[in-house]
Order: C-alpha cells, then structure tokens, then sequence
C-alpha cells in the first residue's frame, strides 16, 4: 500500500472539506423526491419499514443502502447492479460541475437546521479533527465496508457538528450558507415526516476556497454515523493514497447557530419477559410501577433522571421506573478508571450494570438485543413479541462533546442527534 499519501495528510490539521460532483435523482424519472427518499439505514425500525419504503417507490434509496438477498455478497451484488442501471437509465445522474451543498431541513414545530454536504478528508483518531463519542460494533463496520466497496459509493452522509463561535471563526461559512439559502434552491420535497428539505449547490472557487480555509481551524463531534465514519477509516487504510477513499460523505452542521436536538436510542431485550427483568432487580434498584401514558411516563423519567441515574422498562402493558441503584452494585460493576462523566451516564450504568451483571445479555448481540430510536415502536415491539423495552432519558449535547474531546467514547448507542439527513438527496459516486 502506498501510504505517502497518509503520511502528508497527517501534516495538515483542522476540517477539510472538499467539493464532488453529487449524483442525484432526476424528478423527471421518479414519482417524487420524497417518495425515493428514506431515513439513515440504521433508522428503519417501524415493522413493516423496508416494505413501506420499497412500496413508496421503485428507485427508493432503501433498495441501495439496505438491499435484501439470502447473502450478505448477494445483497451488495445487488445494491451495486441497482446502482449502475439507475445510472444508465438517468434516474440518478452527476451534476455537471463539483460543489459543496447546502442543505436545509425544517419542521412545523419551528425546527430549522442548515449545514453543509461535502467530502471530507478522513483524518486519523490521535489528529483529534473528528471527535467520536461512542464504540461501534465490528460486525457493522464489517458490513456497512463491503456495501460501499460493492457500490464504489458513499450513499448516505453522516452527520458531523462543529461549533462557529470559536476564536477561530470568521464566520465566513455561516454567511455564505445564509447568503445561498435566500436564493432559489435544486429542489424542495417534503418527506413523510413532515420534514421539508431544500438543497443548493455552491461552486464559486473562491467561495469554495474561503469555506475551506475557515474549516481547518476547527475539530468536528461525530453526532450521527460512526459505522460510517469507521468504515472510512478502514476504506481508507486499505487502499492507496492519494485516492478517492481519501474522502468520505458528510454533512456538517455548525450548532452555534444550528443546536442539534439530542434523543435517547432505547433497548428492547428478546427473551427476557418485563416481570424477569423486575425479578432480577429486587434490592438493588427502586422500582415503581406508573399507571400512566406514554408521554407521562417520560415525564417522570426526565424526573428521576435529574436526580440520578433511572431508566423505564415496559413491555407488559405498563410502565416500571427503575432508579436509585445501589452505590455498593455501581461500585462494584462500573468501571473506575473513566472520568464521573462517564461512570455516572444512564447508557454507562445499563450496560456495565444491567446488561452485564444483572440481567446478563451480550450488548452486541442481535439475537438478544436492539437498538431503537422510536420511543412508541420500542414499547410495541417490546409487548408483540414478549421483551423488555429499556426506555432511556436523553444526554446533553455539552456532555457528550465533553467526553470526546477527553478521548472517552460512551457506550453504543447512547444518544440519537437530529434532525438527520434524509438518504438519497444526494449520493457521492467514486468515480465522478
């Protein structure tokens, strides 16, 4: 392997964010741009989510990043033959020049968030230029590189946030988002969430130029896809450089002007029955049964959670707040060598002490475990099929920035940034 290449890209520091030609759909050759889009593939969650999307329209991105076949190599077969037919047949196709994108998502309830899609440089973990804050699970990481290698694509970016107020900032890329949002954009689709989005290209050189120079004075937090971002490193390291694995697909979101907002990801535990999992905690957590709503139930987490670690199992037709746990079990289960930041996190306290020394399921196993993003679909799923929901309290944004900039991931999954991009407004094909 050639790593010169790897070894220049060491010596430069900061964001680096470089123009591609996106391939994009062609309106004129899909039902709608709403109709073909889907959310994250790791977001699919409602049961019938694939079919739903798949059925929305035949060109849906779902058919590329989550392809269905008996193999795994039949699959990415599949999603890279996908792929070259729609090419051939113009449904998606490359703009003519490169460019950076705006890209605006904004909701009824007032939500409004603009960022930037581009490819960035993919920079090693001691640069500290991208912050992750959580471990990613190898099997995915396996998974997600085979898909992108089949394709030679990046089909969805991933979500990176940066802070614009720092002594760094000139703000030049915060104006020229505002400046280009004010004009008339390459589409506008509203997707079934209600969410509606906008897209612009911007290829002026040295608009491009300046963006550029502004961004290597900051580091990133990874809020939504470290799979991904993984999966660019290992893309990366396996093949020569300079090459176009250099790079990868991202969108970045200055959250000084644009906060994110911070969900929970909740666990739904198969094979263990709600009355098991209440059973196993007796003299160890306190545990109430609520005879309230969904919505009240959160409420009274969010309660419990500001005094401490707590947590909201369902699954039998009620709802269970377990908090308070023993200090003896957390000091005898979490581990001490990480800062109280970390020790004293409710995805911490789950899986040090619950999954591992309680309840005694692999967090890493599918067979045992999932990860959730809705709220109301983890509790069905969780009462259909006779599991444990573990309904978790979201984090706040300053301490999971905190902890990453420390070097301290947290565990999988624990938070849930958004709003994310929707998939399939615009790809990166390598060899454009």
């Amino acid at each position: 392997m050639n790593t010169a290449g790897h070894s220049e890209a060491k010596a430069h520091r900061g964001l680096e964010l470089t123009p591609f030609r996106g391939l994009r759909y062609d309106p004129d050759r899909v039902g709608s741009l709403a109709a073909v889009t889907s959310p994250p593939y790791d977001v699919v969650v409602r049961p019938d989510g694939l079919h739903h999307l798949q059925s929305a329209d035949p060109y849906n991105i779902v058919r590329l990043i989550l392809p269905e076949a008996d193999t795994p190599e039949a699959r990415n077969a599949q999603a890279a033959d996908t792929l070259n037919r729609w090419r051939e047949q113009g449904v998606l196709t490359p703009d003519p020049e490169p460019g950076l994108y705006v890209y605006e998502q904004r909701a009824d309830d007032g939500l409004l968030q603009r960022g930037l899609i581009g490819t960035l440089r993919v920079s090693d973990p001691e640069e500290q230029v991208v912050l992750p804050h959580e471990d990613v699970m190898p099997h995915i990481v396996a998974d997600r590189a085979a898909l992108m290698l089949a394709t030679s694509a990046n089909l969805e970016p991933l979500l990176l946030t940066y802070r614009g107020d720092g002594p760094a900032s000139a703000a030049v890329t915060a104006d020229l988002v505002e400046r280009t949002a004010a004009g008339p954009p390459l589409f506008a689709t509203t997707t079934e969430d209600g969410f509606r989005h906008r897209l612009w290209s911007v290829t002026d050189p040295a608009e491009l130029a300046a963006v550029r120079k502004e961004l290597t004075g900051h580091q990133a937090l990874i809020a939504d896809g470290h799979h991904r971002w993984a999966t660019y490193r290992r893309l990366r390291a396996e093949h020569p450089s300079p090459g176009p694995w250099d790079h990868g697909l991202v969108l970045l979101v200055d959250t000084a002007r644009y906060p994110l907002r911070v969900r929970a990801i909740h666990r739904l535990l198969h094979g263990l029955p709600v009355g098991d999992a209440l059973a196993a905690l007796d003299g160890l957590f306190r545990v109430r049964r609520l005879g309230l709503s969904l919505p009240a139930a959160l409420e009274a987490l969010a309660e419990a959670a500001g005094a401490g670690n707590a947590f909201l199992l369902a699954g039998d037709g009620a709802f269970h707040l377990v908090d308070r746990p023993s200090p003896e079990l957390l000091s005898r289960t979490v581990p001490a060598d990480r800062p109280e930041a970390w020790r004293t996190l409710d995805a911490t306290v789950l899986h040090a002490t619950l999954l591992d020394h309680v309840w005694r399921i692999p967090e890493d196993s599918p067979e045992h475990i999932a990860y959730i993003h809705d709220t109301a679909a983890t509790v069905e799923k969780a009462e259909r099929d006779g599991g444990t929901a573990v309904l978790m309290h979201p984090v706040r944004e300053e301490v999971v920035r905190d902890l990453a900039q420390q070097g301290v991931t947290m565990p999988r999954k624990s938070t849930s940034f958004g709003p994310k991009p929707a998939s399939g407004l615009v790809l990166r094909a390598l060899d454009l």
